[in-house]
């Protein structure tokens, strides 16, 4: 547990800090520290409100334009966070009580590639840990099927992944990565397999519902985490961002995944800046009429993780060079 705040106007970043927000007339407390910033900060009123955090918008007297960078650190606002009498209040409607299509995550078109140094300083950075540890109390990770012992972990991102999520089409299943069903049956001899998102539990279960990949005779989804799962980390390079730490699976279940037997494919790398030796960068599936026809990424893959899943640790591997290995995989295997 953190340590109590102190009565500074200062708090130290490690310290947990009470703070009140009016929403739709009552009153809500949330626990965060002054090294969260205000996309944090939202997140936590989510978590009591189920007010989306892009549906949110947070005033308080002279602070308005503030409050709309998610990115600012809450020790950065000009005010006292240890004032008792501190009072956000918050607007914003839940998804339930919209008449509107679902809200749909920003598109993030500037992917970047931290220097490696830093990839590695962001995850060993004492306030990136703590940031990691209070996920950890905070987030229960609901299993939807049992864990299988002796299977390693796939955790897999949906928009761009497994889906485009920005084309339109009458029926979801249009936009459907190529070879999905086939993919996860497959990798399910070998692997335990979660869904990452970075949007709301409610739309992942609606996406997922429509593509037929929580009922499937032929597989089995472990557990579905949100954005609520993320964490927001500090970089001296690239400011602050969102990201997925695999360790808040591994810390809640230790006896069967780790980081010598995960791996996560993502569009976006920046994702696994926590666990860059667990990750592996797909190509974004997008355009979905133009390219279903031709899009092999999940056939390639089925190939390479069926291919190192005969290795008793996944940690050391480049995933970079997946490609790489799948073809050296495959001529080993021809010239037997």
């Amino acid at each position: 547990m953190a340590a109590a705040c102190s009565s500074s106007s200062s708090p130290s970043t490690e310290e947990e800090i009470t703070l009140k927000v009016k929403w739709s007339g009552k009153d809500y407390t949330v626990r965060v520290c002054a090294d969260d910033t205000v996309g944090e900060l939202k997140r936590r009123i989510c978590e009591s409100t189920n007010v989306l955090p892009i549906r949110q918008k947070l005033l308080y007297p002279k602070l308005a334009s503030k409050l709309n960078d998610d990115s600012l650190l809450l020790s950065q606002l000009p005010i006292n966070l240890n004032n008792s009498s501190l009072k956000f209040t918050m607007i914003g409607t839940t998804e339930e009580d919209l008449i509107v299509d679902p809200v749909e995550s920003p598109e993030i078109l500037d992917d970047f590639e931290l220097p490696q140094e830093e990839a590695v300083d962001i995850k060993d950075m004492q306030v990136n840990k703590l940031k990691l540890s209070r996920r950890i109390n905070h987030f229960k990770v609901e299993i939807q099927n049992p864990c299988r012992q002796g299977k390693k972990l796939l955790v897999l991102d949906i928009d761009y992944t497994l889906f485009d999520h920005r084309s339109t089409a009458e029926n979801p299943l249009q936009l459907m990565r190529p070879y999905l069903h086939e993919f996860l049956t497959a990798v399910y001899a070998e692997y335990d397999i979660m869904i990452w998102s970075a949007t709301s539990m409610k739309w992942i279960n609606l996406k997922m519902s429509q593509l037929g990949v929580l009922d499937n005779p032929n597989y089995k989804i472990t557990a579905l985490l949100d954005h609520l799962a993320m964490i927001t980390v500090q970089t001296a390079s690239r400011g602050v961002f969102d990201c997925k730490p695999l360790g808040l699976i591994w810390a809640q279940f230790p006896e069967f995944y780790s980081a010598s037997n995960t791996i996560m494919f993502d569009d976006l790398r920046r994702n696994f800046v926590m666990n860059p030796q667990n990750g592996l960068t797909i190509k974004p599936f997008r355009k979905a009429h133009a390219n279903r026809d031709s899009d092999q990424e999940l056939v390639k893959l089925t190939q390479y993780l069926l291919a190192i899943a005969e290795l008793d640790d996944l940690s050391h591997l480049d995933h970079n060079k997946w490609e790489s290995f799948s073809e050296d995989t495959g001529k080993r295997r021809r010239h037997k």
